[in-house]
């Protein structure tokens, strides 16, 4: 597997269901890469569903099959494994730009992992507090 684990937050999650092939589904289900979600992910995911299936080019059950592979593919790390210390210093990242993300956050720097947004905004404000850890995947050609 690949030398950093990567947290994938809810953003790319979303979009590996919108669509059968995209980059995102395309490496959360082939790469070689050990991916983490944290709880609230999941939880996110299940409070959108009907928002998923709405905008999805997916039938529902083919939505539900590609939410049973992600979650197979991903390890779910229980948010109160997370040390302290990597929920202030996520927090103080996070609240400038958007504060619910500081779960995602707060996982990367516990894993000393990289994390995997599709959030510019989020990108930009994490960036400006000096957080630099991103994941970048390189394009599938076969797509």
């Amino acid at each position: 597997m690949g030398e950093r684990p990567v947290v994938v937050d809810t953003s790319i999650l979303f979009s590996a269901l919108l669509k059968s092939k995209s980059i995102f589904s395309e490496h959360l289900l082939t790469a070689d890469v050990r991916f983490f979600v944290c709880e609230l992910a999941v939880v996110e995911l299940f409070k959108h569903k009907n928002r998923i299936v709405q905008y999805s080019a997916l039938p529902e059950e083919e939505i539900l099959q590609a939410y049973h592979l992600l979650l197979r593919r991903v390890s779910l790390y229980k948010e109160d494994l997370i040390e302290p210390q990597h929920w202030k210093e996520a927090y103080e990242l996070c609240k400038i730009v958007d504060e619910n993300d500081t779960p995602h956050v707060a996982l990367t720097l516990e894993l000393d992992g990289l994390l995997w947004t599709s959030d510019r905004r989020l990108i930009r404000g994490l960036e400006s507090g000096g957080f630099d850890r991103f994941f970048r995947p390189a394009p599938f050609t076969s797509l």
